[in-house]
């Protein structure tokens, strides 16, 4: 599984609009800074996807979502691959048994599929004006409502990291012995 967090706010997304010849597109846009993050990890081979909110990126809130995670997957166990982001590798962090980290290089984002989902799942916030929290949090629960296992499948899937994990992974085991 891949794990990461994004941050979705009321500061307005802008991008690019398509209008007549000579007519400059107009959009309502906000400058708050209120904000939240959303915790996810995926199964890029199954399309299965988790997702919580919580209030900030920091190591609490990261452990929070471990132990959710870690029921939500009941007896399966799960490899999961994060970056090295300080709430990740806090020492305060206590893996539950059934989550076996792995640790992808510094400054790599591009490895880590579930970045592509939070491109995906922006994309259409773009442009949109949202008066409270409370709006933008139904529209992304309707965002991951409309989600389908082959679009994270489609998004997420591609074989050098798969080839990646399995070899790390397979390294990290025979360590272990």
């Amino acid at each position: 599984m891949c794990q990461d967090e994004t941050r979705v706010g009321l500061k307005t997304l802008t991008g690019k609009l398509i209008t007549a010849s000579g007519l400059k597109p107009t959009v309502d846009f906000k400058w708050e800074r209120k904000n939240f993050w959303i915790y996810g990890a995926i199964e890029p081979l199954t399309g299965k996807h988790f997702q919580q909110e919580y209030p900030k990126l920091n190591g609490d809130c990261f452990q929070q979502f471990l132990d959710w995670l870690s029921q939500q997957l009941g007896e399966d166990y799960a490899v999961l691959q994060i970056d090295q982001g300080p709430p990740h590798t806090s020492f305060g962090i206590n893996w539950p048994e059934n989550i076996i980290s792995l640790v992808q290089p510094p400054h790599s984002p591009q490895l880590n599929p579930i970045e592509r989902l939070w491109h995906f799942l922006k994309k259409p916030l773009k442009n949109e004006f949202f008066s409270s929290l409370q709006d933008l949090r139904e529209r992304i629960q309707q965002l991951f409502k409309q989600l389908r296992f082959e679009q994270v499948i489609f998004i997420s899937s591609y074989n050098f990291i798969f080839e990646v994990i399995f070899y790390a992974v397979s390294y990290k085991i025979s360590m272990s012995f």
